[in-house]
């Protein structure tokens, strides 16, 4: 790690996210590469994003493309530079479509072999093979925990989504197998290029295919209805998905809970409360 960046010729500090910084960095070959760089080191967690990566890019060849991982320790995480650009409606479909190759790779099971991180927050991979219970136990209820221990949620809020949670089966839709997901696919983790869009930053596990498609829709993805138009053509999406986007916002929106303050409070609450 330290013998690639010590032969930087250039940097651009591109500012801060969380407990880490960004820069785009020239090295002494020419390659332009994206640095990120904890202020401390975390246990684990530039290991659990590259692990994300490698798992990811194992999938079918036509799946939504990753970058490479040039570097990671608990400190740094190193990949190539990727020049973007405006999102086309052509690369909106070919997002669409591999984003429901990647899916259609699968997983052996929810979860993943390597301990997470959403953010800065740890996320439990452990295992599972009933989406509904393994949701409501290793996506949602520890960060209703977080939020209530930050003074972010109430006893009684956190007693409301508790009581929401015995609903998740009812609310889930028919059965899935796991899907080979992102994680956090939110807009700020898809890179636009000319052609195509790249995923960067994931919480990668096994889980269920919808929560990527939510997730592009809480803070609004770019040409969102045409990379569903395209991603269902490819991988018919069950009957009923649109009603169920609040079920897999509920676990990103306490997230948010937990990092940033009672102002996600009543979205959460309101994503819960979609379930009764």
């Amino acid at each position: 790690m330290t013998r690639l960046l010590d032969t930087a010729v250039a940097q651009e500090d591109l500012g801060v996210s969380h407990e880490w910084s960004l820069r785009r960095v020239t090295l002494a070959d020419g390659r332009r590469v994206f640095v990120k760089q904890a202020r401390r080191p975390i246990d684990g967690l530039f290991a659990a994003e590259a692990a994300g990566l490698h798992w990811l890019a194992e999938a079918e060849a036509d799946g939504a493309p990753v970058p490479e991982v040039l570097a990671a320790d608990d400190t740094t995480l190193v990949l190539p530079w990727i020049e973007t650009g405006p999102p086309t409606a052509e690369a909106a479909e070919r997002f669409g479509r591999e984003l429901a190759a990647l899916h259609g790779s699968g997983a052996p099971a929810y979860g993943a072999p390597w301990p997470g991180y959403i953010a800065s927050l740890p996320l439990d991979n452990g295992p599972g093979d009933d989406w509904p219970e393994w949701y409501a136990r290793r996506r949602v209820l520890p960060y209703v925990r977080e939020a209530v221990d930050r003074g972010a949620l109430s006893a009684r809020d956190a007693a409301e989504i508790e009581r929401a949670l015995h609903h998740v089966a009812d609310a889930a839709g028919p059965p899935e197998p796991p899907a080979r997901i992102h994680g956090d696919l939110w807009s700020g983790n898809v890179l636009w290029t000319e052609d195509r869009a790249w995923l960067i930053d994931p919480a990668a596990h096994g889980g269920h295919r919808e929560t990527d498609l939510a997730m592009l829709a809480l803070f609004g993805a770019p040409r969102l209805e045409r990379v569903i138009a395209a991603y269902d053509e490819a991988a018919p999406l069950a009957d009923g998905w649109r009603d169920r986007v609040p079920l897999h916002q509920l676990h990103p929106l306490l997230v948010h809970v937990a990092l940033f303050g009672a102002s996600y409070r009543d979205q959460a609450l309101a994503a819960a409360r979609s379930l009764t």
